[in-house]
């Protein structure tokens, strides 16, 4: 073989299918000791060692003891700019975003800012095993440059846009319909489909946009293809009250961003936890997806996601950390919060169904499951490292730990930033504890 392939040895775990349609048992693929093997960049093949290493003559094989190898997290929501001010004492969404947000954003006008904080933001994901997201950046044209350089540096695979918000923000954020319109046709130019890049036209929600904004904004995704629409829907009561006042001509919420024609395959809808069954089912029928932001959810109290609901009316779902209203950059600990949400709700999440949500879930509501989520031969080669005795508590408590599904949970409960000893991205090692 030649010397761009490589192996890497340990226990191996993927999502192939969603639980809620397969069942537990049939949703994912397990190694107990396995080998992933990586040629130029993608996924080659996986397999049981004492199968696969006979095959590998020539090639060195990097063995991990006592690790599980997972594709991959994927982040289906996050802010970078707000990376400075995560973890903000208190408020209601509202009143967060006035007294907190704007004024941290508000420096993102200066390149150099963006630059570096895209540096520390990125290096964040990727010590939390996270290695694509779907990103906010500010108001700002630099602020998308700057976050898109630092990811094509490391080859990631990230999806990013110019928040477009042309009122009831500060003046010193705010755009027009024109400029937005304007920005964001030339970021496109610039970084849509580049390397493993993508972008997504983003108005921050639909109280700080126009009619004639959101207009623009669906006149975007009509001119270029595969391109992301991200947005904000149904998070606060509150936000939902404003909504209407501002569109009285509209039903609901969801029906402000369909009448702009904002909802299509690659349509990510972020938080979504009050929304109703007609709702949910135009969200199927569109193929537009919802982030479930639990972290977020509790912190500023705006309420429980109800992922059954999700689930019965077959909409896509991915977990989002929402950085900076969520509180950790972790998708192990998001998953915990997530479990604890659903238990609120008496209903069960399975660690399979977590699982999911942060790796082939996330991959499938972006329509990157081709590409990303899992280790299906031909994906991107994108995977993390778990270290079983990452901590003294996790190694002693997987020690008891009866099966996989208890061991998985375990990571996933008590499991943060320490458990992620490697990350890959594209077959690159891009964060080393």
């Amino acid at each position: 073989m030649t010397s761009h392939v490589k192996a890497y040895r340990a226990a191996i775990l993927h999502s192939i299918a969603d639980p809620a349609l397969v069942g537990d048992a049939q949703s994912y693929e397990y190694f107990e000791d396995g080998v992933l093997v990586v040629d130029n960049g993608q996924v080659a093949k996986i397999g049981h060692a004492k199968d696969l290493l006979p095959t590998l003559k020539g090639v060195d094989v990097i063995e991990y003891r006592d690790a599980l190898i997972t594709p991959g997290f994927i982040d289906t929501h996050i802010h970078y700019p707000q990376t400075g001010m995560i973890a903000a004492y208190g408020e209601q969404l509202l009143d967060w975003l006035n007294t907190y947000t704007f004024p941290t954003e508000k420096q993102f006008a200066d390149p150099a800012h963006a630059a570096d904080v895209a540096q520390i933001f990125l290096k964040e994901l990727l010590r939390n095993g996270t290695t694509t997201a779907l990103v906010f950046a500010s108001v700002h044209k630099q602020s998308v440059d700057a976050f898109f350089e630092a990811s094509q540096a490391l080859n990631l695979r990230m999806i990013a846009g110019k928040v477009m918000m042309d009122r009831n923000a500060p003046d010193y954020l705010t755009d027009t319909a024109q400029s937005s319109y304007d920005d964001s046709k030339e970021l496109i130019e610039r970084w849509h489909g580049k390397a493993r890049l993508h972008y997504a036209v983003t108005p921050r929600f639909a109280p700080t946009s126009t009619p004639e904004q959101l207009a623009a904004a669906g006149k975007l995704l009509a001119e270029y293809d595969d391109l992301y629409m991200h947005t904000h829907l149904s998070e606060n009561v509150d936000e939902i009250a404003w909504v209407k006042s501002l569109f009285p001509e509209q039903k609901g919420y969801l029906d402000v961003y369909d009448h702009f024609q904002l909802l299509s395959e690659r349509s990510m809808f972020a938080h979504g936890v009050h929304l109703c069954d007609e709702e949910c089912q135009r969200l199927a029928e569109t193929g537009s997806a919802v982030s479930h932001c639990p972290t977020s959810n509790l912190f500023l109290g705006s309420g429980l996601f109800n992922l059954k609901q999700a689930e019965q009316f077959k909409v896509n779902v991915g977990l989002g950390t929402d950085v900076g209203a969520g509180t950790s950059f972790s998708m192990l600990q998001t998953l915990n919060e997530a479990y604890k949400v659903q238990q609120l709700q008496r209903n069960k999440l399975s660690p399979f169904k977590s699982l999911f949500l942060a790796t082939l879930g996330g991959a499938q509501a972006l329509r990157l499951d081709d590409k990303i989520g899992s280790f299906a031969q031909g994906n991107d080669a994108d995977f993390i490292v778990l270290d079983y005795h990452a901590t003294p508590l996790l190694s002693y408590r997987l020690q008891q730990a009866k099966n996989l599904e208890e061991k998985l949970f375990v990571l996933m409960t008590i499991g943060d930033d320490r458990a992620v000893q490697e990350t890959f991205a594209a077959g690159q090692s891009v964060h080393k504890r």
